[in-house]
């Protein structure tokens, strides 16, 4: 029989079913969950599920309950500012560069994403949606051609990773964060940098204000 993989690859196999389940919202931050329910629930056995919780731990997405399991965790008001702070900084230059490229291949693909954005939208579907408004700014990040960027923007991105897109149906809907990401689409069509810079900027600061004032909302609870 054909082996399904080493304890290491088993560990990263799980580690990514988590946090795309704790993206998703499958998973929810405060609630305490099982390693042993999870492996059970995964279909492997319990060494590559805690050796899987122990490096989200060290990625700060989970704390670890000794003999009790493992909850998301929930970033701060200021944790959420300070990441977005370097994610302004990031991505707002890489979209004007990517504007500067006009690959129709690109805008294709972005097309297939906002559509995907506004299906999940129509259906309500926040873990659809949420998979797809991350490959829409994963596509503009790869275009900018620097893989350095693109790993570290995903490494911020980590750190709010239990949120999703938690502003719909509290700041916004679903739909108006889909019609959000429309300019930056419509400036790189047109190669215009200044205008997908401005609109990339619009996107993410709205994103961040409204995350961070819900944190304080949590925080006075």
């Amino acid at each position: 029989m054909r082996p399904l993989g080493t304890p290491q690859q088993l560990a990263r196999t799980v580690s990514e079913a988590l946090r795309r389940a704790i993206l998703t919202g499958e998973l929810r931050a405060g609630e305490l969950y099982s390693v042993s329910a999870l492996a059970a629930e995964l279909g492997v056995s319990r060494t590559p599920t805690r050796e899987a919780v122990l490096a989200l731990a060290e990625a700060g997405l989970v704390t670890v309950a000794r003999n009790r399991g493992f909850r998301v965790v929930r970033p701060s008001a200021d944790q959420i500012a300070d990441i977005f702070a370097v994610r302004l900084l990031l991505e707002v230059p890489a979209a004007g560069a990517v504007a500067r490229l006009a690959d129709p291949a690109l805008l294709r693909a972005l097309n297939a994403e906002l559509a995907g954005m506004r299906a999940a939208a129509r259906a309500r579907d926040e873990p659809s949606f949420v998979l797809a408004d991350r490959a829409f700014h994963d596509l503009v990040l790869g275009a900018a051609g620097n893989p350095v960027l693109a790993a570290v923007v995903a490494g911020l991105r980590e750190g709010i990773v239990s949120l999703g897109s938690s502003t719909a149906g509290r700041s916004r809907s679903l739909r108006a964060i889909a019609d959000e990401h429309v300019p930056i689409r419509v400036a790189l069509a047109a190669g215009d940098a200044a205008g997908a810079e401005r609109a990339m900027h619009e996107h993410l600061t709205r994103t961040r204000d409204l995350l961070v004032a819900q944190a304080h909302v949590r925080a006075r609870g």
